[in-house]
């Protein structure tokens, strides 16, 4: 057995493996799960729950009202941010709930 002078990292070689078995979406819906909690932050992240993520629709459940309405009011800025730790544009729309 030989080794190689470029190991590489295990998440590129998953990413790599999805998109040759036709499951890029599907693997790029659960690293934006992932990143939900870190992305938004313990406050925020502690007060929602993350439903699903469909077609670039993530569905957020929200325990009060009054989170909601701010959430709705940071949305934009969500959506940017999520996006950027993905470095591309998966994240179109956020419905929280």
């Amino acid at each position: 057995m030989s080794r190689t002078k470029n190991p590489r990292k295990i998440s590129e070689v998953v990413c790599e493996m999805c998109r040759s078995m036709g499951l890029d979406d599907a693997y790029q819906q659960y690293k934006t799960l992932q990143i939900w909690n870190s992305v938004v932050g313990e406050g925020i992240s502690g007060e929602t729950v993350i439903e699903r993520f469909y077609e670039g629709q993530l569905f957020i459940r929200v325990k009060n009202p009054a989170w909601r309405m701010e959430l709705n009011f940071r949305k934009k800025e969500i959506i940017r941010k999520l996006n950027e730790a993905l470095k591309e544009r998966i994240v179109n729309e956020i419905i929280f709930r």
